[in-house]
C-alpha cells in the first residue's frame, strides 16, 4: 500500500492499495503492517494480515520492498529469503527512469540518488543473502525462481 497519488491508469487494489497517510499512520501504530518506509516522502508498506494468511495456507510470499522493508523483514522474519536486485549500471537504470515516462526529471535524479544509497546499504548491512543483476527479465526471474527452490528444498 501506499500514500502516493496513482499513476497514470493505476487501479487501487492491483499494483497498490492507495491510503491516505492517516490511514497509514493508523496502520504502523496498530501493528497491522509487516514492513513500511518513507521513500520520497510518499510512504509504502505490507500488509501484514494477507501474508500471514499466504504463509498459513502454505504458500510462497514475494514482497517488492526497499531496503528500509527489507532490513525490517531481516529483522522480523530472519528465516525469509531476501534477494536484492540490482540494475547492470546505474546509467542503465537512469534510462529506465526516463522510459516510464511517468515522473519529472528531478524526481528521476532523486530516484537515482536514493538508489546510490539504497545499494550501498544492501551491499554493507547484511540483511540480503542474494544479489542478483537484473540485465534481461527472463533470466532474472529464473535466477529468483532457482533460488527460491534451492532454499524451499533446503528448509
Amino acid at each position: 500500500m501506499t500514500t502516493r497519488p496513482k499513476r497514470g491508469d493505476e487501479v487501487d487494489g492491483e499494483a497498490y492499495r492507495f491510503v491516505s497517510r492517516e490511514q497509514f499512520e493508523r496502520m504502523i501504530a496498530q501493528g497491522e503492517l509487516l514492513e513500511y518506509a518513507e521513500y520520497l516522502g510518499q510512504l509504502y508498506g505490507t500488509p501484514r494480515a494477507p501474508v500471514e494468511e499466504a504463509l498459513a495456507a502454505g504458500q510462497i510470499m514475494i514482497l517488492e520492498i526497499d531496503v528500509q522493508g527489507g532490513a525490517q523483514i531481516a529483522a522480523r522474519v530472519p528465516d525469509s529469503i531476501r534477494i536484492f536486485v540490482l540494475p547492470p549500471t546505474r546509467e542503465t537504470l537512469q534510462a529506465r527512469l526516463e522510459g516510464r515516462r511517468t515522473e519529472s526529471e528531478a524526481l528521476q535524479r532523486k530516484r537515482l540518488a536514493e538508489a546510490d544509497g539504497e545499494i550501498a546499504f544492501a551491499r554493507s548491512s547484511g540483511c540480503y543473502q542474494y544479489f542478483i543483476t537484473n540485465d534481461i527479465l527472463e533470466d532474472t526471474v529464473q535466477q529468483v525462481l532457482e533460488i527460491i527452490r534451492k532454499e524451499t528444498a533446503a528448509a
